[in-house]
């Protein structure tokens, strides 16, 4: 279905594709006619816009003057389908948030996919129409694209690599060297979600409460922060892999500073703890795909927080710490029990394949 109905996509008079039992076979990635029927039977379909209908190598596009934000980005998640999302809604998401962390309004998405031989084509179908479907519903086309092929066992089902351009607003620099003694840090919600709903799925774990994914495009919350209250704002991160704990320690890295945070500041889902405490991981350090850590000057920080408690995904946003002076750019909490210790880097790979 074509996101408008004046939009005529190209139809390949080919036999049409079997999406119920067919399979990804090498000759879809050979660049022959059973690749065009793929792409227009299957991506064609799901990320219906102008500039694909074009049927070009790339796409042509128009942007207003001022300075551009682009980042690139590489899904390799497992399972590829889990509560909350899957490896289509993710791409997506994951990279809007790179460019909003920016201050940037998206405009635009690439994807390449690589698939393996034997890889269902109804799974392929749900992927990229979910792709589409979040693409829509953040106003951020997929307007170019590729697919390649593998061999049976050199791949798992699918991968998925991802570009985004968006427009920096005029006078807004974002960068994580800028944070300074005094500014306050601020989380948007609950953290570890993302990451226990893939473990929660990979391990088979039932809890009396289904733990979802938090993934969600979060580019209309930083819109809404920057018109509101931008020049207060030094940076903003989203927490992927490695969690906040990683996040923190890079900034305090950039910025050459110390943090210090409160543990019962923190937000943190019960049902997320409690898995947390399950699988022997620290919420800290898991992953999070929808939410966002800001550094701002202090005497703005209560605006900026009630700005982000207004939106839907800022509503469980919350002040967790402060910036400080320190030369070994620690980051430091204190504990519920009101001690302290050091959050360090994260020491090894604690959930790999995670987006």
């Amino acid at each position: 279905m074509n996101a408008n109905p004046k939009l005529e996509i190209p139809r390949l008079k080919f036999r049409k594709l079997d999406i119920k039992d067919g399979r990804v076979d090498l000759s879809h990635g050979s660049g022959g006619r059973a690749m065009a029927q793929l792409i227009a039977g299957i991506f064609h379909e799901a990320f219906a816009n102008e500039w694909l209908a074009q049927g070009n190598d790339q796409s042509v596009f128009s942007v207003p003057a001022g300075r551009m934000a682009m980042t690139t980005d590489a899904y390799v998640v497992s399972p590829l389908f889990f509560p909350g999302g899957d490896i289509g809604s993710l791409a997506v998401h994951g990279t809007i948030n790179d460019l909003a962390m920016s201050g940037a309004r998206p405009l635009y998405l690439s994807a390449s996919f690589i698939l393996e031989e034997g890889f269902p084509l109804a799974d392929l179908q749900r992927i990229a129409r979910s792709m589409g479907e979040a693409s829509r519903a953040a106003g951020v086309p997929v307007i170019t694209g590729d697919t390649k092929v593998v061999e049976r066992g050199k791949a798992d089902g699918v991968f998925i690599t991802t570009a985004g351009v968006g427009l920096v607003p005029a006078g807004l620099h974002l960068s994580g060297d800028r944070a300074r003694p005094g500014d306050v840090v601020i989380v948007s919600g609950s953290m570890g979600d993302h990451g226990v709903a893939i473990m929660s799925s990979r391990q088979n774990l039932e809890f009396e409460t289904l733990i979802v994914s938090d993934s969600a495009a979060l580019h209309e919350l930083t819109a809404a922060m920057v018109a509101n209250c931008g020049p207060s704002i030094r940076l903003m991160r989203d927490p992927t892999r490695g969690g906040l704990a990683a996040t923190l320690n890079e900034i305090a890295h950039q910025s050459r500073v110390g943090v210090r945070i409160e543990e019962d500041a923190i937000p943190v889902k019960p049902e997320v703890a409690a898995a947390c405490e399950l699988l022997g991981l620290d919420p800290l350090y898991v992953a999070n795909e929808g939410k966002l850590v800001v550094f701002a000057a202090p005497e703005d920080a209560q605006r900026l927080l009630a700005v982000m408690r207004a939106h839907p995904l800022g509503r469980d946003a919350a002040i967790i710490g402060v910036v400080v002076e320190d030369s070994h750019h620690f980051v430091q909490m204190t504990t519920a029990f009101g001690g302290g210790r050091i959050v360090d880097w994260l020491s090894g790979e604690q959930l790999p394949r995670i987006c």
